[in-house]
């Protein structure tokens, strides 16, 4: 690709496969899936500036966080030669009257989707002046996600439309490899891989462990009581012909609840009713289970605490059983003595050693449940560790971090103000946070697409160690293993992508 007059090249010098990426996408939609760390959004960027130089059209890019967005164009702003009040990030606090203004100003746009479908519908937006489309994590791009209802609007109103989807992790199914290219009309693909030439320079290696820890004699005594209750509960699913097997999963009884839920309301059955009662009490009872294995004492009893406070017919129930009354006894006395997962002790011993070893350590903890992330920054600050916590928005008037403050506090930990930031999932898609360290999992997860963007957060500019504290014969070995499998055919499948 001949030099662009909108790149900065003194900032910005583009690696050879980012230019033979970016050369395919200026003439086709293309699916661009590379590796976390190895730069996509400057391929965006070298895809927009083309666009700029040769046509009249205008650039949008999407993106599905706040942050994220602000991130995207401040990427864009360093790395390009153009006026800055011609990049725009667009929020939903800007009011219609000024989006509208800067609609005309503008001629590169980063929003999430939601705000640009909004803004379509209700005709404040036209994107028939658009040329290029850019969709960031487009893996998302799937059933009616907000990514897929833009680009609909996109192609029906965009003169000469133009999209370069980008993706560290498509996903370990093929069908929605094939859904995703659809909603974005690809019709080409571009894969790198760590094998290949042109990307081993830029590679950063990454050190992966597994640290397993043995539930303890109380846990699982407790951990017996609830699945009695389960056991019992997927028993009368089963001999109802509601399931058919004793291993249905979490997710099958979420849908079951659904459809029971449905034709409850449909015909106001009593039968239906009464099976909603025991798959209601199946999940509930599942959840604790995996706090149980995963979590710990104080999220399992803040978990039947907040079940008290229900008061619903089906908690009641689950409360007055003499297993689970059992149960929650020795949990209360658990509680009080303070005992924790042994995962939580296991997790400061090595974040004490990390940070003795090297005072500047970056590193960042990924824990699924909130209560699990407080629980964290209080062991650690009994340490004598610096940390955060990295939630999302606050939700029913519960705490929470606004995206100026994610935004801050992302800046803080990168200019080392503190040693170890604690996300939940709202630290897995996108954002930059330089030269991270170690990358722990509190827990595995089964998704291999939010594994690899966890495990991504690290080995970008310097190599790096991934950690999973595993519980053995658990949830988390399960999950653990779940998406090393899926991971894997993921791979498979992008190796055949890349052959076609």
């Amino acid at each position: 690709m001949k030099n662009l007059s909108y790149v900065n090249y003194e900032k910005f010098k583009p690696r050879i496969y980012q230019e033979l990426i970016a050369n395919t996408a200026i003439k086709k939609n293309t699916l661009c899936i590379l590796p976390t760390g190895l730069g996509k959004t400057y391929v965006a960027i070298l895809v927009a500036s083309w666009i700029l130089e040769n046509t009249r059209g205008k650039v949008l890019m999407i993106a599905p966080t706040r942050p994220l967005v602000n991130q995207h164009m401040k990427t864009f702003s360093s790395s390009m030669n153009i006026d800055k009040k011609l990049l725009v990030a667009l929020t939903g606090k800007i009011r219609q009257d000024d989006r509208k203004e800067l609609y005309k100003i503008g001629k590169i746009f980063f929003a999430t989707p939601q705000i640009i479908k909004n803004d379509v519908d209700s005709g404040l937006l036209d994107l028939s002046e658009f040329s290029l489309l850019v969709v960031d994590e487009c893996h998302r791009s799937v059933k009616k996600y907000a990514y897929t209802e833009v680009a609909e609007r996109y192609f029906n109103q965009s003169y000469h439309p133009l999209v370069l989807g980008l993706t560290a992790s498509p996903g370990g199914m093929q069908d929605k490899i094939d859904e995703v290219k659809k909603k974005l009309r690809i019709d080409a693909i571009e894969v790198r891989t760590e094998k290949d030439v042109d990307v081993q320079p830029y590679v950063k290696q990454t050190k992966i462990e597994q640290i397993y820890v043995e539930l303890p004699e109380d846990f699982i005594w407790i951990k017996n009581l609830l699945e009695d209750y389960y056991r019992q509960r997927l028993n009368e699913l089963l001999r109802a012909g509601l399931i058919f097997s004793m291993r249905t999963s979490k997710k099958e009884l979420l849908d079951l609840q659904k459809r029971i839920g449905k034709l409850y309301d449909e015909t106001k059955d009593k039968n239906a009713a009464r099976f909603l009662v025991i798959c209601s009490q199946a999940i509930k009872i599942e959840h604790a289970l995996s706090l149980i294995e995963t979590q710990g004492i104080y999220s399992l009893h803040r978990y039947f605490l907040e079940m008290k406070k229900n008061g619903t017919s089906s908690s009641k129930s689950i409360i007055n059983d003499k297993r689970i009354s059992e149960a929650l006894k020795r949990i209360n006395e658990l509680y009080v003595k303070g005992v924790e997962h042994p995962k939580m002790l296991k997790l400061v011993e090595i974040i004490k050693n990390e940070v003795e070893m090297k005072k500047n350590v970056k590193i960042i903890v990924f824990a699924n449940f909130r209560d699990t992330v407080s629980q964290i920054r209080s062991y650690l600050s009994k340490s004598g560790i610096e940390s955060r916590e990295f939630i999302g928005q606050a939700k029913k008037g519960g705490k929470g971090l606004s995206q100026k403050e994610q935004i801050q506090m992302i800046n803080e930990f990168e200019y080392e103000m503190f040693n170890v930031l604690i996300a939940t999932s709202i630290g897995e898609e996108g954002l930059s946070i330089p030269a991270v360290d170690i990358v722990i999992f509190y827990e595995p997860v089964p998704s291999e697409i939010r594994t690899i963007q966890r495990r991504g957060r690290t080995g970008r500019t310097e190599s790096g160690r991934v950690i999973f504290l595993i519980t053995k014969n658990t949830r988390d070995e399960w999950y653990y293993w779940s998406a090393f499998n899926k991971e894997k055919r993921m791979k498979n499948i992008i190796n055949e992508l890349k052959t076609k």
